[in-house]
């Protein structure tokens, strides 16, 4: 019995033998909960850097083509830079820009609204008639009214084409408005820009005065054909302002999340006297987020800076969807450091101006260092501004 006894207590297991197997097992436990973290983590970081990549290719290559496009049928030197009177029913506002210390609504290729290190605004202006420059000249005095003398029959120009007029003398004001009609009235040539349904811009009178033989009126195509395009940053995401977009005159419409801030810089031609030759090609010789005197007349932001504005340097900053978790301490180390944008001289005999970025988004509750960022830069020439008569 004694024996039988002792044989049936070797069978089973010590409360050692136990207690070891419980501890293997749990450390085997930990190490594959480790590794399932570690796994998610690497996937999560990947697909956050996927994330980044998307959304910031896709705002810069949106910003970009506008840039490339920005200027046709603005490109004429009465034109461009020319302080424009501008009202849409619809609520869109010209970008505002000062001169001599005035403020001005200036047409032109791009007008840059720099905040420093927070996100810029970027306002890029476009038409679309098929004469890209057509004009007319004005007749008679204009001060107050709906319509407009003209000194030939208006081909070319159409109900609901947008026109601007402008003085032949650089640095008075310009007009923007709709045309109504191109009836002949009193058996002269005129444009009609009255009021009515349908009729966005200036609608009833151009709010400028003009005098006879001494303006001209440009045609920049149908009214919702215009491309007046404000791209800015708010929250967190990319927004986009525009007169062909419905519904986004007054208020922005959100075109792309996570993209934290977009920083621009004009380049400058500021070549003098007879070496600025335009119709040769423009020369990138200055970077600058803000206007400068490019053409050494005295004053910044006039009217001959803008039509030396040769290229646009853009720069988009995208961050990741998801944030990463912070440290023991409580801390994130996904990013240290604000980007840096336009750290690089390009042209490479251009110096750079470069501009640190602050990707904080007002009211995230999560420490902008527990995100990675992409940094997206590129040069766009302005291509139409050489291309002026």
């Amino acid at each position: 019995m004694s024996h039988l006894s002792t044989v049936r207590h070797a069978r089973g297991f010590s409360i050692v033998e136990l207690m070891i197997s419980v501890v293997i097992g749990l450390l085997a436990l930990l190490f594959a909960t480790r590794l399932m973290v570690g796994g998610e983590q690497n996937r999560q970081a990947a697909l956050g850097g996927s994330d980044s990549m998307q959304n910031g290719m896709l705002a810069m290559f949106s910003i970009s083509n506008d840039v490339a496009q920005s200027g046709y049928g603005l490109n004429d030197p009465l034109l461009a830079g020319c302080n424009t009177v501008f009202a849409d029913t619809q609520g869109y506002a010209l970008a505002p820009a000062t001169r001599a210390g005035a403020p001005i609504t200036p047409l032109g290729a791009a007008i840059i609204e720099s905040n420093g290190t927070a996100p810029d605004r970027i306002t890029l202006y476009a038409g679309s008639s098929m004469s890209g420059t057509g004009t007319l000249r004005v007749t008679a005095d204009y001060t107050v009214g709906t319509q407009i003398s003209v000194d030939r029959i208006p081909y070319g120009f159409s109900p609901q084409d947008v026109i601007v007029v402008a003085p032949e003398t650089v640095g008075g004001n310009c007009a923007l408005a709709e045309i109504s009609s191109v009836a002949p009235v009193s058996n002269q040539q005129s444009l009609s820009v009255a009021s009515g349904t349908g009729y966005r811009f200036n609608a009833g009178a151009l709010g400028a005065t003009f005098s006879g033989g001494k303006a001209r009126l440009f045609n920049l195509g149908r009214f919702d054909k215009l491309s007046f395009h404000s791209w800015s940053v708010a929250d967190g995401f990319l927004q986009l302002r525009a007169t062909d977009l419905a519904g986004a005159g007054a208020a922005p419409s959100t075109v792309i999340d996570n993209v934290v801030s977009i920083k621009a810089q004009y380049g400058f031609d500021t070549r003098v006297g007879t070496g600025f030759q335009p119709q040769g090609g423009n020369q990138v010789a200055q970077w600058s987020p803000t206007m400068i005197d490019a053409d050494s007349d005295g004053t910044a932001g006039s009217a001959g800076d803008y039509q030396r504005i040769a290229a646009i340097r853009i720069a988009v900053v995208a961050r990741s969807k998801a944030p990463e978790k912070p440290d023991a301490s409580g801390a994130c180390s996904a990013t240290t450091v604000l980007p840096t944008v336009f750290a690089t001289a390009s042209p490479s005999n251009v110096a750079a101006v470069p501009m640190t970025v602050d990707v904080t988004v007002a009211g995230d509750p999560i420490s902008w260092k527990c995100y990675r960022y992409r940094v997206f830069e590129t040069i766009v020439p302005l291509r139409n501004a050489s291309w002026r008569p």
